[in-house]
C-alpha cells in the first residue's frame, strides 16, 4: 500500500494569492498622519491665571502660600490655609446667591478648585497633607501643578 500524502500545490497558491493582495493593498494604507505643532510660546508673553483660580503654593521651606497671600501656616500646621479656603468659599457661595437671587443651597455651583504647586524636593507626604488639608476645607477638584508654571 501507498502512503497517503497531502497535495500542498493549492495551499501555496492560495497563500501566492494572499500574497499578491495583501501587496496590492498595502501601498493604498496611509503612510504618515498630518499633525499640527503647535508653535513654540512666547518667553516674553506670560499668561494670567482665571480670576476664580486658586493656587496652593508650597514652598521649600515648607511655608504655605495661597495665590499671592502669604499665610502663617505650615505643611505641619495647615489650619490657617483650612480657615481661609472656607472663607473664601462661604463668600463665593454668598456673592452667587445675592447675584443670582438663589434661595436654595449654591454651594455646588461655585468655583472650588485648587491647584497645589509644589517643589520638586518636597517628599510625598507633605504635598498628600496639603491635598488634604484643600479636601477638607471643600474644594472639588483638587489638581497639581509642574513647577515651571508661574
Amino acid at each position: 500500500m501507498t502512503k497517503p500524502e497531502i497535495n500542498v500545490t493549492p495551499l501555496i497558491d492560495v497563500l501566492l494569492v494572499l500574497l499578491i493582495i495583501f501587496m496590492v493593498v498595502t501601498p493604498m494604507k496611509p503612510s504618515a498622519f498630518e499633525a499640527k505643532i503647535p508653535s513654540e510660546p512666547d518667553r516674553d508673553s506670560r499668561v494670567l491665571p482665571p480670576s476664580l483660580a486658586l493656587v496652593v503654593v508650597v514652598n521649600p521651606n515648607s511655608a504655605i502660600r495661597l495665590n499671592n497671600e502669604n499665610l502663617d501656616g505650615t505643611v505641619a500646621d495647615l489650619r490657617p490655609l483650612i480657615e481661609r479656603l472656607n472663607l473664601i468659599f462661604a463668600q463665593r457661595t454668598e456673592n452667587f446667591a445675592l447675584a443670582e437671587n438663589v434661595e436654595h443651597d449654591a454651594t455646588d455651583q461655585i468655583e472650588r478648585t485648587v491647584f497645589i504647586k509644589a517643589p520638586r524636593g518636597i517628599d510625598y507626604g507633605s504635598v498628600a497633607k496639603v491635598v488634604d488639608a484643600v479636601k477638607v476645607a471643600g474644594a472639588n477638584p483638587v489638581s497639581l501643578q509642574i513647577d515651571d508654571l508661574e
